[in-house]
């Protein structure tokens, strides 16, 4: 429970502190992973568990913990299958998260656009451009920028070293050419890159 409460705002830590003593449920901290922040299952023995990335960002891992949390909710009163983000788990998360709605605890523009958010929430918060880029300000200082920063024309890489031309914006997404094989991949506009080129 310590090491739970070690990561979140002290603002939150005695209600995070009484909802996790009335869940009875299991956390672990996790290395970085990057495909999402945090994950509920319910175990083949029939317990639960609730897995989170480690991180230096109060703000993200309550999000994170909340957003779970309300899984787990949902999993203790609905027993049948339904949409792992349907509409009784934005119910549950809105009532979960609805007290935690303070600039006490979320400074603003935290708060102001976690209640935006929290009218229908989405699978993860990484679809949530504008909730996103207000978190990024509370990570560490990073070399790398979100690829909606960039000209069009400009080269990238990734960390795993795959190098990338962007071509052009899409809907929603950004269209951007690996250079190796040309093949052509869609990054998120906050998918964080290294220019490697300025614009050409």
């Amino acid at each position: 429970m310590d090491q739970i409460l070690s990561f979140i705002p002290k603002e939150a830590k005695k209600q995070i502190y009484e909802l996790l003593e009335a869940s009875k449920i299991s956390i672990k901290i996790k290395k970085k992973r990057k495909t999402k922040h945090g994950d509920f299952r319910r175990m083949a023995n029939g317990n639960s568990l609730i897995t989170l990335n480690i991180t230096t960002n109060p703000y993200r891992f309550l999000i994170t913990l909340l957003h779970e949390l309300a899984h787990f909710k949902v999993s203790q009163s609905f027993f049948y299958r339904i949409r792992p983000h349907g509409k009784e788990w934005k119910r549950a998360y809105r009532k979960i998260l609805l007290p935690f709605l303070n600039p006490k605890i979320f400074p603003e523009p935290l708060c102001s656009l976690l209640a935006v958010h929290m009218l229908n929430p989405k699978a993860s918060t990484d679809r949530d451009f504008d909730l996103v880029m207000a978190l990024k300000k509370y990570d560490p200082p990073s070399v790398s920028v979100p690829i909606f920063k960039l000209m069009d024309g400009t080269k990238f890489s990734l960390e795993n070293g795959r190098n990338f031309l962007k071509i052009k914006k899409l809907r929603t997404r950004y269209e951007c050419k690996e250079l190796k094989n040309g093949r052509i991949y869609l990054f998120s506009p906050h998918a964080e890159v290294f220019p490697t080129s300025s614009f050409i």
